[in-house]
């Protein structure tokens, strides 16, 4: 009786979800699908149907993971991020190599990347670490930065810059919003410039030529440069109001790499136009918006931390993807959130979403 009457309760808690929030990433995917559509058509792969099709399991892992409740995957933050350790670990000896980054597990037609789904671990483990061990001293402080850095070292030797960029991204906002002094965030900044001559020694060659094509893409104009130079086209070709749906020359000419992945912005831009692109941005301002709107309402500072983790994790990659289309960033590799192809990506921005609107509904359940 009890079980049933619970059940009844969290039904009714679907009424009062951020329906902006969950709306725009909806409007997001559904762009993402008639970009991949676009993107690919008459390709050997039908990228569109199996997109599709991971939107259906991630709807379901959405509400699976509303069910749990945030409050839960936090008390289990500790065994998830173990559990992504031990994945991202496990790449090193099994992974599949796909563009000079050892980061996939194949399962037949399955691919599955566990640094997206590290993303969430490290959030849900970062948050109730420094509730429970605010960074106020410089101990606490370097133990989080050390508990974090595992994920992000464990990526480095992937290698996968990006994906370790937003991982160490996620960690700054994190200390800064569970209040770590300014002296000590100032000095961890000073240490990562000063540390970049050493970490230019460490990169691969093509990651080294993606920085310098990034400043001048005429450096390599058939190799790293030709993706930069490519995008430019696409997305200034596209004018005020698009070529039109299906109309994309870059794309359909085969000119534009990766354009339903990294290059999905591209391809919707020149479809599109300026006013499509301007109403991409919108919705991505509408979501984090609503996501720092969630956080900022939150009176539990574990919820607080791992909502300003997923808002910096889904702002990171979308500006950087987006300013990578138009050569204001240099190429990393980071699918744009909701849009880009890809089951991993989606699957664990569901989950994050779903964490989100957890925190939302607990909020308004304390208010009440």
């Amino acid at each position: 009786m009890k079980q049933s009457e619970e059940q009844r309760e969290w039904v009714a808690s679907l009424l009062l979800l951020d329906y902006w929030l969950l709306g725009s990433a909806i409007l997001l995917f559904c762009v993402g699908l008639a970009t991949i559509y676009s993107a690919t058509l008459g390709w050997k792969v039908n990228f569109f149907a199996r997109q599709f099709v991971w939107g259906f399991f991630s709807a379901f892992a959405f509400l699976v993971t509303l069910r749990i409740g945030h409050s839960r995957l936090l008390r289990w933050g500790h065994l998830i991020y173990g559990i992504c350790l031990l994945a991202l670990a496990g790449l090193l000896i099994s992974g599949h190599v796909t563009r000079g980054a050892q980061s996939w597990y194949i399962f037949g037609p399955l691919r599955l990347q566990p640094a997206e789904f590290a993303k969430v671990g490290l959030a849900l483990f970062l948050s109730r670490f420094l509730f429970r061990h605010p960074p106020k001293e410089l101990t606490t402080f370097l133990w989080a930065l050390a508990l974090a850095g595992a994920g992000g070292a464990l990526i480095l030797l992937q290698p996968d810059m990006g994906s370790a960029l937003v991982y160490g991204f996620m960690t700054l906002i994190a200390l800064f919003v569970s209040g770590a002094p300014w002296r000590y965030i100032a000095g961890l900044l000073g240490c990562l410039l000063a540390s970049f001559p050493l970490v230019w020694l460490f990169l691969a060659d093509y990651q080294k030529l993606r920085l310098l094509t990034f400043f001048d893409p005429s450096i390599d104009p058939l190799g790293a440069g030709y993706n930069v130079i490519q995008s430019r086209i696409a997305v200034g070709s596209g004018g005020l109001l698009g070529k039109g749906f299906l109309a994309g020359t870059q794309s359909k000419l085969r000119f534009l790499p990766e354009p339903h992945t990294d290059f999905a912005f591209s391809v919707f831009a020149e479809e599109f136009g300026f006013i499509g692109g301007a109403i991409m941005i919108a919705l991505y301002v509408l979501l984090i918006w609503r996501m720092v709107k969630i956080g900022l309402a939150a009176k539990d500072v574990r919820a607080k931390v791992l909502v300003a983790m997923l808002s910096a994790w889904f702002w990171l990659q979308a500006t950087e993807s987006i300013m990578m289309s138009v050569g204001l960033a240099p190429v990393t590799g980071l699918p744009l959130p909701f849009v880009s192809y890809g089951g991993s990506s989606l699957l664990a921005s569901a989950i994050a979403l779903a964490c989100v609107e957890s925190v939302h509904l607990s909020t308004l359940k304390k208010y009440e």
